[in-house]
């Protein structure tokens, strides 16, 4: 049961309810992935998205989301590239975010987030999620929320503080997974999960149908959100991450 009364009311359902979200990260990062993306909401169980807005088919996903306002998105707020061989930087010029880029100006590998978040500049970093946010804005765009790509809660918690700076000054919901985070938003009348996200991410390929559908049936009276990660899994898709 859910541990806050009034988190399920906050979004206008009875306390009893079993609410899912399940979104789908990536969208805008290669084509395959906003191919599926699409597919997943219209003829699917994926209820929003998160878009890469730094990536080079993000133009693609505004382009696709432009045309169907029915699809709900939020901002992947991005400061990693862990393709080894499909390069991303950042939206902002990268000279005016030295540290939060690698001497070829993408953003640091996977391994390398220790390292980000050691040297990365909140100055820096508050550029970057806002040139992230207002190139959607400017695609004529309303993004639901903000999340993080590859990181959960910010990564770091000046980081954290940023970012629900930014969705109350865009007027946007925010995805947490720390309980203490969860408390700290229904306190301010904004509606948060009362579970931990759950990220397929890392399922086994030939058994996620089979876990997903066991947590599904096992899914308890609360607000849950899922993670997850979509594509064809056609060529470029088998390129881009061959595991």
């Amino acid at each position: 049961m859910t541990e806050s009364p009034g988190n399920l009311e906050l979004l206008g359902y009875p306390s009893d309810t079993r609410l899912l979200i399940i979104n789908a990260d990536d969208f805008g990062m290669c084509h395959s992935i906003n191919v599926a993306t699409v597919e997943g909401m219209r003829n699917g169980i994926v209820t929003t998205t998160s878009l890469m807005a730094c990536c080079p088919w993000a133009w693609e996903a505004m382009r696709l989301l432009r045309d169907d306002p029915s699809l709900p998105f939020g901002v992947h707020l991005t400061l990693i590239n862990e393709m080894p061989g499909y390069r991303w930087g950042p939206v902002a010029s990268k000279d005016t975010v030295p540290s939060i880029v690698n001497p070829d100006g993408f953003f640091l590998s996977h391994s390398e987030i220790p390292k980000l978040y050691a040297q990365a500049d909140l100055g820096d970093v508050e550029r970057e999620f806002r040139a992230q946010i207002e190139r959607v804005l400017a695609f004529a765009l309303q993004p639901t929320h903000l999340d993080w790509h590859c990181v959960l809660d910010g990564g770091r918690p000046d980081i954290l503080d940023l970012t629900l700076q930014l969705c109350e000054e865009y007027g946007l919901s925010m995805r947490v997974n720390k309980p203490a985070l969860r408390e700290t938003l229904i306190a301010s009348g904004k509606p948060a999960n009362d579970t931990p996200i759950i990220d397929g991410y890392g399922f086994p390929v030939e058994e996620k149908n089979a876990i997903w559908a066991r947590m599904l049936g096992e899914l308890q009276p609360g607000f849950h959100q899922w993670a997850a990660h979509v594509s064809t899994g056609d060529v470029e898709a088998q390129a881009m991450e061959p595991n």
